[in-house]
């Protein structure tokens, strides 16, 4: 398929900037997930809400092609301030302070949309399935509740990876969250300390045993949070603890997280507090075989477009974890977005228009695979 024209990339750009301007925290996400309907209404297309609040919409292809999955998220972390989008040197960032920009992943619906115009006056070479998910920036949240027996596609694409185009996504990590409840015994600081049981003295025992931070070339672990206490004269009769480990091999997270339970419980047990603890496995790794069409064709749909594609390894999850566990093969494709998550958060004009240009090529390639 043909690159953007010029109309197309500057409707991008400013569905771009429209969306970005919606709010949308996990959650949260109606307005844009309304906005984003009418976009595809206005190309022609029907879409359908499902119970969790996903977004799916199909361009029909050829008669015999096969069909592909092309996946975003709507949905944004929390963030206090205000957005407004603003392009400057060719960079688009949000003028106002202390809060993100919404590039994750609305450079990657505003690109969705373009391939749902584009297909109104040329259709594809293969059937194409839009999805926009909800609740991925809540551990896969809406993927995760998504009923993929829906879908005719053979194989998917995410994009939702904030590093350099041509980056491909082939393997990414098991998640595992602890939260861990301390319950001591309360007392005066300073006038009968030997009758309380400090459940931050215990917290703190266990996690300065503990191993955190990168363990192996495949594993991190990390303690985020701790909470504890209700002031300074008072022996802590509670605190919490929220700890995560994260590895590409699913036996390694688990002895990880046993470890840390251990470590947990041995700091309880040595402040004679007693112990709460929650371990869930919010998602499952995956890892793409080298020789996979879907990530054959994404290679070659970035080399057609002038990007040296790149195979990578990475300790985050996206919306493809969840589809490749209930059984839809997936990559996830970096659309060259930068600062994620952060009130620097930003991406090129080239980056946005250029992701949309391997998009198109995408279909051309997935077609003679």
């Amino acid at each position: 398929m043909r690159p953007a024209d010029a109309a197309e990339r500057a409707r991008l750009n400013d569905l771009f900037a429209e969306l970005c301007a919606i709010p949308s925290p996990y959650g949260s996400e109606a307005a844009c997930r309304d906005r984003v309907a009418v976009e595809l209404r206005a190309a022609g297309l029907d879409a359908s809400v499902d119970d969790a609040g996903n977004l799916l919409a199909r361009i029909a292809g050829p008669d015999g092609a096969r069909t592909i999955l092309l996946c975003a998220h709507l949905d944004t972390v929390p963030h206090d301030g205000g957005i407004r989008p603003v392009c400057e040197d060719g960079v688009w960032r949000n003028a106002l302070p202390h809060s993100i920009l919404g590039a994750d992943n609305k450079a990657a619906v505003a690109g969705l949309l373009l391939v749902a115009h584009r297909a109104a006056s040329e259709p594809p070479p293969v059937g194409v399935e839009l999805l926009f998910t909800v609740g991925e920036e809540n551990a896969l949240e809406g993927a995760k509740a998504f009923d993929v027996g829906r879908l005719t596609a053979e194989w998917g694409y995410v994009f939702d990876h904030a590093t350099p185009i041509g980056e491909v996504v082939v393997a990414s990590p098991t998640y595992h969250r602890i939260v861990a409840d301390f319950h001591g015994a309360s007392a005066h600081a300073g006038i009968r300390p030997e009758d309380g049981r400090s459940a931050i003295a215990a917290a703190a025992k266990a996690l300065a045993a503990m191993p955190l931070g990168r363990l192996d070339d495949e594993t991190t672990a990390n303690a985020g949070t701790i909470h504890g206490g209700t002031g300074i004269n008072v022996v802590p009769e509670r605190c919490r603890v929220e700890l995560e480990a994260r590895s590409l091999d699913e036996q390694r997270v688990e002895a990880v997280v046993t470890e840390m339970v251990d470590h947990l419980q041995d700091g309880a047990n040595a402040e004679h507090c007693d112990l709460d603890v929650t371990v869930s496995k919010l998602f499952t790794g995956y890892r793409v075989a080298p020789d996979a069409p879907a990530l054959r064709a994404a290679e070659a749909a970035l080399a057609a477009r002038g990007h040296r594609p790149r195979r990578i390894v990475t300790g985050g999850g996206a919306d493809a974890n969840a589809l490749v566990a209930a059984g839809l093969p997936c990559v996830c494709l970096a659309n060259g977005t930068e600062a994620n998550h952060q009130p620097d958060e930003r991406v090129s004009v080239w980056a946005l228009e250029a992701m949309l240009d391997v998009t198109f090529a995408l279909l051309a390639e997935c077609a003679a695979f």
